[in-house]
């Protein structure tokens, strides 16, 4: 599990004793469990040590001065700054585990999905699995990945156009106008479809651009000229396919979102919340923030640039091609008090799961 730039975490271990450690974990546990700040009397009851109320505040005080919690408006208890639940998340969050029953759930909802859809199906039903054992809002960010062709056809559409239908190996079709040459036969149509299917199947559309360009003096003369230039507008279809795919996003569970933000009164954090996650391209930006990252990897608060403004922690996952390539990442965006203990097998092993999809989609 990898962590965002912040004060280390063994800044805070040297200057805190077994005692205070024991407390601070304490709080913030019990403020995870129920977001409600914790106060002094109600930890000397939750700690296994005999100490008083008044020794509790005093640790407390400390505590607070180092930055680890803080006063939420005119309560008297004490909940985790984000520079605390960074540090509690660094160096005291025990992982819980995922049983059998749990893993097959996320498993079988996943996998039946793919069975009869398309990725686009399972990645919203990874999202909306994420949402609902998270109670946050499910997250997938898919880098759109170049089609690799099964073949392609054209079909004349009246005497000056005709429909370029490219199939891919994973089922996806794409159409495109193309012109007609001036004096093309009827059976041009089908030796241009023959031409471009034999030489182009199992190539992605780069690849298949590059060859058609670079294609010999031999592979030319498999057609006459006019079928010729049908081809080459083929190739022109294919021009503005190739690198100009926006990442797919996917994000279910905003409702979850607002009955949280409710419960604590902080419409201002709603709204700021809602703008973040409509918007797009920064939501994208957490694709290249993940690529580079091994397993799990978790934001709160304002290390993340995109989630600052409502002081959100999000949970992120990549997950991998069968070239071990980064082609997505999955997670969950929610209130910082989120349960990272639970949350994060969840995330790692959804992630997991979509991956082996993902592979046996392209295979």
């Amino acid at each position: 599990m990898s962590t965002s730039k912040n004060r280390p975490a063994t800044d805070f271990l040297k200057a805190l004793n077994t005692r205070s450690q024991d407390i601070f974990a304490k709080l913030v546990q019990r403020y995870l469990e129920t977001g409600e700040p914790v106060g002094s009397r109600q930890l000397s009851r939750m700690l296994d040590l005999s100490l008083s109320p008044a020794s509790v505040r005093n640790v407390m005080s400390d505590l607070e001065e180092l930055g680890l919690i803080r006063a939420p408006h005119i309560s008297a208890g004490r909940a985790p700054t984000h520079q605390g639940l960074r540090f509690f998340v660094d160096a005291m969050l025990e992982l819980g585990t995922m049983n059998k029953a749990e893993r097959n759930q996320i498993s079988k909802q996943i996998s039946d999905t793919a069975q009869d859809g398309t990725p686009e199906d399972f990645l919203t039903e990874a999202s909306n699995l994420l949402s609902g054992l998270s109670h946050g809002a499910g997250v997938v960010i898919a880098a759109k990945t170049d089609m690799v062709l099964k073949h392609m056809e054209f079909v004349r559409l009246d005497r000056t156009s005709a429909l370029a239908v490219l199939v891919g190996e994973d089922g996806l079709v794409e159409n495109r106008v193309v012109p007609l040459p001036h004096g093309l036969d009827a059976g041009a149509l089908t030796r241009a479809s023959n031409y471009l299917t034999h030489h182009i199947a199992g190539k992605t559309l780069s690849e298949a651009q590059h060859f058609l360009r670079q294609a010999s003096e031999v592979q030319r003369a498999e057609l006459d000229q006019i079928s010729h230039r049908l081809v080459e507008a083929g190739i022109a279809t294919l021009t503005g396919t190739v690198g100009n795919a926006t990442p797919t996003v996917i994000v279910r569970g905003r409702a979850n979102l607002i009955g949280d933000v409710m419960a604590s009164n902080d419409l201002e954090r709603l709204r700021e919340l809602l703008d973040e996650l409509e918007n797009k391209k920064g939501l994208i930006d957490l694709l290249k923030i993940s690529e580079n990252a091994e397993g799990v990897r978790i934001f709160i608060g304002s290390e993340n640039k995109l989630f600052s403004l409502s002081g959100s922690s999000v949970i992120l996952s990549p997950y991998k091609d069968a070239n071990e390539k980064v082609v997505g990442v999955l997670g969950i965006i929610g209130p910082t008090r989120l349960n990272y203990s639970k949350i994060v097998p969840v995330v790692d092993y959804t992630a997991h799961v979509i991956g082996e999809m993902v592979r046996k989609h392209s295979s």
